[in-house]
Order: C-alpha cells, then sequence, then structure tokens
C-alpha cells in the first residue's frame, strides 16, 4: 500500500508563489465548468462543485502524477445523465462510489499498463477532439438566455474582453514570469468591468455557487441484488471512461513535463476520489486536461498547486460566493480558448502527408467522434479497434517463404514475418504438400508462432505431409514458441521433439 500513497517527494524542489498562484488560477477555472457539467447531468450546481473539491484534493494528495488537475467532467456527467433522470440523485451517489472501487481494483491489479496499447495516432486525435470541444463549449458564453446568438454592444463587449484575456495571457510571458499570466488576465479583466461598471455575463450568471463543507453521509439506496444490477453498467462506464481520460492525460502531461508519472497509483487514487466524492455529495469525475493545461503552463510541477485549487474553490463556494459570481465569463472564457489551442497538436497537421494512410485516417475519425459524439472513451476505444485491425493486416500480408532444395534433396521453407490469426491463410498457400519430396524444413528463424490459430495452422500443415507420407521438421523455432507448442501438445496430433543437434523439432511419425 506505500507504494499507492507515498504524498510527497521530499527531494522535489517546490516554487511555492508559482505553485499557489496557479492553483488560485485554476481554482477560478473550476468553477463554471463544475457547475455546467452538473447542469449537464441534471444535477444542483453544487454536486459538480463538491465533486471538483473532493476529486482534485485526493488525487493532488495521492495521485500518480503532480501538477495533473481532476474535477467533475462532461464525459462522466454525459453518462450519468439518464440515470439522474430516471432514479434521481441518490443512485448518482451510490454509482459513482461502486466506480470509485472498481477504478481502485483496477489499479491494484496494475490494468494501468494497458495505456501503452493506446497508438500515437490515437491520442493525437483524442487531443485534437478534445481540443475542438473546448473551443466550442466557449461558444455559448455568446449566446443570450434565451439561446440566441449576442448581437450589438454586449457582443462587442464579450468579444473585446475575451480578446484583451487573450492578448493578455499570450504577450505577458514574453516580458515577465512573476506571476501567472491567466490569473492577471483574469484580475485585469475583473477589475475592469468593476471600475467601469460593464455589463456583462458574470459567472452568478450560470448559477449561484454558494454552499457549505460537502455534507457526508451514505447514498440512500435500496442495498439489494436489485440496485447493484441497476447501477453496475453505468458504474463500469464511469470508471472506463475516467481512467481512459486521467491516464490519456497523465501521458500528455509526461510528454510536456519530460517526466514520467505512475499509471496504477493514478488509478487507485481516482477511484479512492470518486469513492469519496460519492460519499461526500459529489457527482464524481476523473482527471482534466484543459484545467491541468493550465496548471502546466504557468509552470506548477508539484502537488502543491494541485491541493491549493480543490481548497480555494471550497473557499470560494464558503465564504467567497458573492465575489466569484461577479467574475466576467469573458476572462475564463479567453482562458479556455488560449487552453484549446495549447491543447491542440499542430504538430499531427505538419506531419499531416508524412503519416501513413491507416494512421491518419484513425486520427481523423477519433477526433470526429470525440468532437460529434462528446464521447471520448467511445473515440479512444475505436480508435484503438481499428488501430490493432490495421496492424494484424499489415503483419498478415507480410508473412513469406523463402524455398530452397539443398543437395540432399531436402526441401525448405524459410518463413519471415509473424504467423498468427490473420497470417494463417497465407501460410498455408505457401507449401505444395503434393509435389514436395520425402522430407521437408519449415525454418522459423525469421518468424514467430504466435497464438492458438498458428499452433493449430502448424498441425494442419502437419496432417497434409502425413497423409502423403512424407517428414516434416521444423526448425528455429524461438523458446516461446516452443513452450507454446509444448503446452498445446493436447490439441495437435503429432508429437514434437527437439532435436539437440540440429535444433529441429520433428515430428515422429
Amino acid at each position: 500500500m506505500k507504494k499507492y500513497f507515498n504524498i510527497f517527494n521530499l527531494s522535489q524542489k517546490v516554487d511555492y508563489k508559482t505553485e499557489i498562484l496557479s492553483g488560485l488560477t485554476v481554482a477560478l477555472a473550476l468553477v463554471p465548468e463544475a457547475v455546467a457539467f452538473a447542469l449537464i447531468a441534471g444535477l444542483p450546481p453544487l454536486t459538480g462543485l463538491y465533486a471538483a473539491f473532493v476529486m482534485g484534493l485526493v488525487t493532488a494528495v495521492l495521485g500518480g502524477r503532480p501538477g495533473m488537475i481532476s474535477g467533475a467532467t462532461g464525459a462522466v456527467a454525459i453518462v450519468i445523465v439518464v440515470l439522474a433522470k430516471s432514479h434521481g440523485i441518490e443512485y448518482i451517489f451510490a454509482t459513482v462510489v461502486l466506480a470509485g472501487l472498481i477504478q481502485m481494483a483496477a489499479g491494484f491489479l496494475k490494468l494501468g499498463k494497458l495505456i501503452r496499447l493506446v497508438p500515437h495516432p490515437v491520442i493525437f486525435g483524442f487531443v485534437n477532439g478534445l481540443a475542438i470541444i473546448i473551443f466550442m463549449s466557449q461558444l455559448d458564453q455568446f449566446r443570450d438566455a434565451s439561446g440566441n446568438w449576442l448581437t450589438g454592444p454586449p457582443l462587442f463587449i464579450l468579444l473585446g474582453l475575451v480578446v484583451l484575456t487573450i492578448v493578455i495571457i499570450y504577450g505577458l510571458p514574453k516580458l515577465t514570469k512573476i506571476i501567472p499570466a491567466s490569473l492577471t488576465a483574469i484580475l485585469v479583466v475583473f477589475g475592469l468591468v468593476s471600475f467601469f461598471g460593464i455589463e456583462t455575463k458574470t459567472v452568478g450568471d450560470i448559477a449561484s455557487i454558494k454552499g457549505g463543507f460537502p455534507p457526508f453521509h451514505i447514498p440512500s439506496v435500496p442495498f439489494s441484488l436489485e440496485t447493484f444490477l441497476l447501477i453496475f453498467p453505468y458504474a463500469a462506464i464511469v470508471a472506463g471512461v475516467g481512467l481512459i481520460e486521467s491516464l490519456l492525460t497523465l501521458n500528455i502531461v509526461d510528454e510536456i513535463t519530460a517526466t514520467r508519472g505512475h499509471g496504477n497509483k493514478e488509478a487507485v487514487a481516482q477511484g479512492l476520489a470518486n469513492m469519496l466524492s460519492g460519499m461526500f455529495s459529489g457527482m464524481g469525475g476523473c482527471a482534466m486536461i484543459g484545467q491541468s493545461l493550465i496548471n502546466i503552463s504557468n509552470g506548477a510541477r508539484a502537488r502543491l498547486s494541485g491541493i491549493v485549487a480543490p481548497v480555494m474553490l471550497l473557499m470560494f463556494v464558503m465564504f467567497g460566493a458573492n465575489l466569484i459570481e461577479k467574475v466576467p465569463m469573458a476572462a475564463l472564457t479567453g482562458l479556455m480558448i488560449m487552453v484549446a489551442i495549447g491543447t491542440f497538436e499542430w504538430a499531427s497537421l505538419k506531419i499531416f502527408n508524412k503519416m501513413p494512410t491507416s494512421d491518419i485516417f484513425v486520427m481523423v475519425l477519433v477526433t470526429l467522434v470525440t468532437v460529434f459524439l462528446h464521447n471520448l472513451a467511445l473515440a479512444v476505444i475505436i480508435g484503438v479497434i481499428i488501430a490493432a485491425l490495421v496492424f494484424a493486416w499489415d503483419n498478415a500480408i507480410r508473412i513469406r517463404a523463402r524455398k530452397s532444395i539443398d543437395d540432399f534433396g531436402i526441401k525448405h521453407y524459410e518463413i519471415y514475418g509473424p504467423l498468427f490469426f490473420g497470417s494463417v491463410i497465407a501460410f498455408n498457400d505457401k507449401f505444395d504438400v503434393i509435389n514436395d519430396p520425402k522430407e521437408v524444413i519449415i525454418d522459423f528463424a525469421e518468424s514467430r508462432v504466435v497464438d492458438m490459430s498458428a499452433i493449430e495452422a502448424l498441425n494442419k500443415i502437419t496432417e497434409r505431409y502425413q497423409k502423403m507420407g512424407k517428414k516434416i521438421h521444423l526448425k528455429h523455432l524461438s523458446p516461446d514458441c516452443r513452450i507454446l507448442l509444448k503446452n498445446a501438445h493436447e490439441l495437435i496430433d503429432v508429437n514434437v521433439l527437439e532435436d539437440p543437434t540440429y535444433k529441429v523439432l520433428v515430428d515422429r511419425i
């Protein structure tokens, strides 16, 4: 347990000013999104804010990636909205608790390593799609309460404040890095609006954020098999979505900071955070790439910023709601637009014509699924499946056989490429059983017997030569291939023994 909950890295040098100021900036950016995601899920705004507090604090202290921010997310909101409407808020709390237990189990079972199966084109597509979603979600700020686009002075005021925010965030780091540019932009815009009495949309126009400390309670649902069967599918999806988003975000932050996080430790922390979130009236969540990038771009690298952010968020809710509700949405909109610009993998466009067609297809597909379905987990799963199928097809058509007959009249088949379920048909077509001589050697020095389909293919080719009264040798099989064949002896008719002199596996007929 100690390796999962080693809270502080004492050898890490912490820039306290940067960490605290960055945490304050992230806290301000968390407020509107937490409220918005709660409303998307059909829940009270405070459930999103409480989730952001609990998720952020627990993962900041115990997570596997210092500097990464967690909170209420849209992906989780989309999953639970149906259950919220049909059974109410208490079932949501129970679902989040169960999802947390599933995530903790995944972490303890070290399933975090499965993120290695996500190819780079899928990550590119995921990140680009997420950047587009972040940008498009900001367009809602340019609508009025009736859903109509703003026009006239309200539009120009909002545009001007958003542009001012972007200019400060972009330009200030070129002059000084004493304080985070994003925090400076928010304070400047807030000051201008307050001093000149400018009429523009504020955080309070979305919803009130005033509340107390998150109340603890056990979800008020029947503890029965019926309840479990009802919430388990939702919990499993929430757990899966949360882990995928969190581990992908961890990888992205790893690349930016040139450091390495701990996926399994993060999975355990995410699980514990979700479990506590459900017990402290929160809607659950996972890592947030937008807020994580704000934090990293501000120079934060330690756990302190991740702790400051949720603590300050709770302070806003308990004591500073009246002030925070006056923060102009234009400042937060400009901040999130800059996050979207920074999130997008512009390098993927530069190498677009240099990538294999299949990789381009996967990247574009994942981006489109992310943007149009708003389901990040589904987009990643589809991308991984298609990438795996493309990989299998490419390897299936690469199997080759070089044929020759030596001075003793023995025919040699030198196999190149992996032998697995996708290449079995091509492998079988290489042999001319009827016209081959009495003795044949199949050389696997440049090949691998990968799976049961490959073993069955060897079984069938052996049977074909047996029926013709011919002897076949399997040469240069790798150790793991030999183990695979020995373990499968009950599934094949031929007894295969190793020839110690020539390292040949001989079928004794």
